[in-house]
């Protein structure tokens, strides 16, 4: 097995945890732990020392069943050749002079030492080590090779980290400055910019964190993985880093992957010769050269095939390929996105995808969070594309709060692009000008979408739908409101109430259906599809 496959899923898994919206100190936490579930690791810690503006950070693991990390100290020559090297491995720490005196580290088993240092723009800042039980004969060279790109990931968060909160307490200082008043307007005009000129809707934490994230990673020329579902504005996200990078008077090009083969996709993206091939009539650019000197979008990158893989490798690495038909080597400088809401682990282990262009785009991944997540951005987003309805016909509606309310509650699984054609969709047929919850087609049996949700299970930033999930509640419709089936559906007495408990609740309530609902914990909407499939005459006292 080679050193990436052994590796591959333990590299991911420790990434998800460093790059997650959380503080620093339960980021390193976090990832300590990640690291303590690797087969054979033991105690371990990671240690970054105090510098000018920021404080000691330090993380331990906390292993049940064994001392924890933190009742042991890394001798300072050991630290100190750690700083030096970059790395350290000691087979058996009893018989190390580094070690010679520390009473703690002694056992009855030998124990073997395993160290890599943190950097940070190159700089070393800390050390991140690991003890393991000794193994005769044991070749420790793969472990501290997977170490020290775990510690490259732990620095590249560190400084992440590190940029936003100095951002932060910039922007801190800046608005004491101002009056209470001139504040509010302020940060009023700042979401107002957000919206207007990078095209993302909404302030919750969860979508301001990935903007922040997106922002710093904007100021470099690493290549980024946008990861999430579909619909969340992975577009979106590939524009504001351009925009926000060195490079925003240069092109912005995007291309979605899919459905070329492989022949197509080399022809659109380096270009052809005249007469390379049959239809060939004049030469053509492709998008590589468009977008030199600036930003390329590569839209769901793990839908290629798997033989354009080695050629697009090749521009990636060496920013270099050339025409079809053409024997000249073109060189460009383009900063590359590339987004997917697939599984590309799973795609590496079923030989989909090659590994190392996989590790060759997933340097920086920004996972983008879906819509149920992001939490109170449902009525900004509703009301900015009921906006662009009016002004794209001339219309003046607005929203009841009762829709907003209902809005709201609904999951929308098919994330930003789904809401926007419901409130599309509910806008063209409204018959007045304010939009109420009994205006929407799931209301009325009619959101078709929403059928195709009935069991979802997300992973890696990607939903799988689950056939076998059939009396999960939809996803797309409000909260504990399942549509009915047709009478001849299976399993249809499940999603029924019994008629005995449905006409004694309607008695001890005096025939009132939203009064029976409660009692029921069902909804008043529930209880009219039952009245009418048990035919139940409905009775007014």
């Amino acid at each position: 097995m080679r050193k990436q496959d052994k590796w591959s899923a333990e590299i991911y898994s420790i990434s998800e945890v460093l790059f997650a919206p959380t503080r620093l100190e339960i980021t390193l936490n976090n990832f300590m732990y990640a690291l303590s579930l690797i087969p054979g690791m033991r105690r371990g810690g990671i240690e970054i020392p105090a510098s000018e503006g920021e404080t000691k950070t330090t993380a331990t693991t906390r292993n049940s069943g064994s001392p924890s990390a933190a009742d042991y100290t890394v001798p300072k020559a050991a630290i100190d050749q750690v700083m030096t090297d970059g790395r350290l491995v000691v087979p058996d720490v009893c018989n190390s002079e580094l070690f010679k005196g520390q009473i703690k580290w002694h056992r009855i088993v030998p124990t073997a030492f395993i160290a890599a240092a943190v950097k940070v723009d190159h700089e070393t800042v800390g050390t991140l080590w690991f003890e393991r039980t000794e193994e005769s004969g044991y070749d420790y060279e793969e472990e501290v090779h997977f170490l020290s790109m775990a510690a490259n990931l732990a620095g590249k968060a560190i400084r992440l980290h590190r940029t936003i909160s100095r951002r932060e307490r910039t922007f801190a200082e800046e608005q004491q400055e101002h009056q209470n008043s001139r504040n509010e307007h302020s940060q009023s005009s700042g979401r107002q910019r957000l919206l207007k000129n990078d095209g993302i809707i909404g302030e919750s934490p969860a979508l301001m964190a990935a903007v922040e994230t997106a922002k710093v990673v904007a100021e470099t020329n690493s290549t980024v993985l946008l990861r999430g579902e579909s619909g969340t504005g992975k577009e979106c996200f590939a524009k504001l880093i351009h925009q926000h990078s060195t490079r925003k008077k240069k092109p912005f090009i995007k291309f979605n992957c899919p459905a070329l083969s492989e022949s197509l996709l080399e022809s659109e993206l380096f270009g052809h010769e005249k007469g390379a091939f049959t239809g060939a009539i004049a030469q053509r650019v492709g998008r590589f050269e468009s977008a030199n000197g600036g930003t390329l979008l590569l839209d769901e990158i793990g839908e290629i095939p798997p033989a354009f893989q080695a050629k697009l490798l090749r521009v990636i690495q060496e920013g270099e390929f050339e025409r079809v038909g053409g024997t000249k080597t073109l060189k460009v400088d383009v900063r590359l996105i590339f987004a997917t809401n697939k599984d590309l682990e799973m795609a590496v282990q079923n030989r989909e995808f090659r590994e190392d262009l996989y590790y060759r785009i997933s340097g920086m991944p920004i996972v983008l969070p879906p819509l149920r997540q992001r939490e109170g951005d449902i009525p900004l987003l509703a009301g900015t594309f009921l906006q662009r309805f009016n002004e794209e016909y001339g219309r003046d509606l607005h929203f009841a709060p009762s829709a907003i309310d209902h809005l709201s509650r609904c999951k929308f699984p098919g994330n930003v692009r789904e809401l926007e054609n419901c409130v599309r969709r509910t806008a063209t047929l409204a018959r007045s000008k304010t939009i109420t919850s009994s205006d929407f087609a799931c209301q009325t049996d009619q959101c078709f979408s929403s059928r195709l949700w009935k069991g979802v299970h997300c992973s890696h930033g990607h939903i799988e739908i689950d056939a076998s999930a059939g009396t999960t509640p939809l996803l797309g419709a409000p909260a504990n409101d399942v549509p009915p089936k047709e009478p001849a559906s299976a399993g249809v007495s499940s999603n029924l109430i019994e008629r005995d408990r449905l006409i004694s609740a309607l008695e001890e309530t005096g025939w009132n259906q939203a009064k029976a609902a409660r009692i029921l914990k069902k909804t008043p909407r529930q209880v009219g599809y039952a009245l009418r499939r048990h035919g139940v005459d409905v009775r007014k006292l």
